[in-house]
């Protein structure tokens, strides 16, 4: 009887899972030697075997959000149901899954797969299904028990968004009622013990953290001093100046600008090609892109690129290539107007982790890399802060009125961080943390 997957170690030793496989095509998994999470991987599958909740905290290129799946695969996991994998953003969920497939020698829509709104490429054979939070939060209402997953991965948990806090409370309670439902919570900056004790075992043991250091090379961090009578556009123009590798403080390698929106992303990018740079390509970046056009940043080029980008590039994706940053030091922030009851997106400073964020992404291909920042001030604000702070309660708590998912603001839901008690008629206060 052939053993249903395998993984290739580092000294290439074959760990055969404990499943037989009748008539599914066999997966080979290796795990690649670059990356930091290759050497946790013998453990890692040994916890997803023995451990029916397993967290996970690496830092960001770990190789932790492209390998858990297929560590997953090595686990014996995906037999009686597909892995459910979840990101926060569209953009993330097709770059990792088309990564994972490619991995596996797969057809991207086959055995992996992914959903995002308006684009579903799932078939029966799906083993790995790539999605946003948002659409596993819609098939609750169709699945209650998810009996079509037998592992539900919770990727970027950090970013604490109302719809992951929602589906960690509501999982917590379906691990009481699927003895077979295995979960694995990851993030890049994540209250590890605060996530053990609340998925710990029925004799109070706290689940198991595994810890998964990053990739990363020392980075030069230079602050450009802001300047009143120049605008945002014309100082990143002077950035991108000095990081010319014909200059003497110059970097030869691809550039990641950080900005807060799409106009800010086509206005500098109209001023950069006005340049007329010899052998550069200015390449944009941001959720609303078509999915052809996002594939254009992951693939090889001659030369040198720019790439301008919103906080989808901060976490989420890893750009490839990039040996230096600009950060302007902003984004647009999702925010809740109780006055006038709507959801809106200003612009505001990043805080002081989402800038240290920022600056690692070019610390990933070699020693010499720098991060120019240019922004007027940096916002002391909790990156890890939950969402529903500043988040309308009509969205993920709409889904309170579920069968047997209780009310978030009530002592018997399990909201691993207690909700508040409620303040105001509108319920909005019982939102916050």
């Amino acid at each position: 009887m052939r053993e249903r997957y395998s993984r290739v170690g580092r000294a290439g030793l074959s760990l055969p899972s404990a499943v037989p496989m009748t008539s599914a095509p066999e997966l080979r998994v290796a795990i690649p030697d670059d990356l930091p999470i290759a050497a946790h991987a013998d453990d890692l599958v040994a916890a997803l075997r023995d451990h029916r909740v397993v967290v996970v905290a690496g830092e960001t290129g770990s190789g932790k959000s492209t390998q858990l799946p297929k560590l997953c695969l090595a686990a014996g996991r995906g037999a009686n149901g597909m892995i459910g994998h979840t990101q926060p953003r569209r953009v993330a969920a097709r770059s990792i899954a088309s990564r994972v497939a490619t991995e596996l020698g797969v057809e991207l829509g086959a055995e992996v797969g992914f959903s995002v709104r308006f684009d579903d490429r799932v078939a029966d054979t799906t083993r790995i299904r790539l999605m946003t939070d948002g659409i596993l939060l819609a098939e609750l209402q169709r699945d209650p028990e998810l009996r079509r997953y037998d592992t539900i991965i919770i990727d970027e948990a950090h970013e604490r968004s109302l719809n992951v806090d929602f589906l960690l409370g509501y999982l917590r309670r379906l691990l009481d009622r699927r003895d077979d439902l295995h979960l694995v919570i990851t993030s890049a900056t994540i209250d590890t013990d605060r996530f053990a004790r609340h998925f710990a075992s029925a004799d109070g043991t706290p689940a198991p953290v595994h810890l998964v250091e990053g990739r990363g090379h020392p980075v030069e961090v230079r602050y450009r001093p802001p300047q009143d009578d120049v605008d945002q556009v014309s100082a990143i123009i002077d950035a991108i100046n000095e990081l010319d590798p014909r200059s003497r403080t110059g970097i030869d390698g691809d550039v990641l600008v950080f900005l807060s929106g799409e106009r800010e992303i086509h206005d500098t990018a109209r001023a950069i090609r006005d340049l007329s740079l010899p052998r550069v390509e200015v390449l944009p970046l941001y959720a609303r892109l078509s999915a052809a056009e996002q594939q254009r940043v992951f693939a090889p080029h001659p030369g040198r690129r720019i790439v301008l980008a919103t906080n989808v590039a901060e976490t989420s994706i890893t750009v490839p290539g990039v040996r230096a940053v600009i950060d302007t030091g902003t984004a647009r922030i999702s925010r809740y107007s109780r006055r006038s009851k709507v959801q809106r997106l200003p612009i505001e400073p990043v805080s002081q982790a989402s800038a240290a964020q920022r600056a690692g992404r070019c610390g990933r291909v070699a020693p010499e890399c720098a991060s120019v920042s240019t922004p007027r001030r940096i916002s002391p604000r909790d990156p890890s802060s939950p969402s529903r702070r500043s988040s309308g309660p009509a969205s993920p708590l709409s889904s309170c009125r579920w069968p047997r998912s209780g009310s978030v603001a009530s002592t018997t839901f399990p909201s691993w961080r207690r909700p508040t008690p409620p303040r105001s008629p509108t319920g909005v206060a019982s939102c916050s943390s």
